[in-house]
């Protein structure tokens, strides 16, 4: 369960600087979306990143709300 909890929390970094990146791309008028320029020729499996990363990003957020993330 650990190594699912490594991953679940690395996709939520992956995720939060994807989101971040967009951000600073839309200010400066320039596409810094990274798993779109990575992935944008796929737009499926583009999909399932971002469901993953949201799943993810739930599942570390009830860890931490729970007390069962020890970080």
């Amino acid at each position: 369960m650990k190594a699912l909890g490594v991953v679940a929390l690395l996709l939520t970094v992956v995720g939060a600087l994807n989101w971040g990146l967009y951000g600073i791309g839309g200010f400066a008028g320039v596409n810094l979306n990274l798993v779109n320029l990575v992935l944008g020729s796929f737009p499926t499996v583009e999909g399932i990143v971002y469901i993953l990363v949201g799943v993810c990003g739930l599942a570390v957020g009830v860890a931490h709300v729970t007390k069962k993330c020890h970080m």
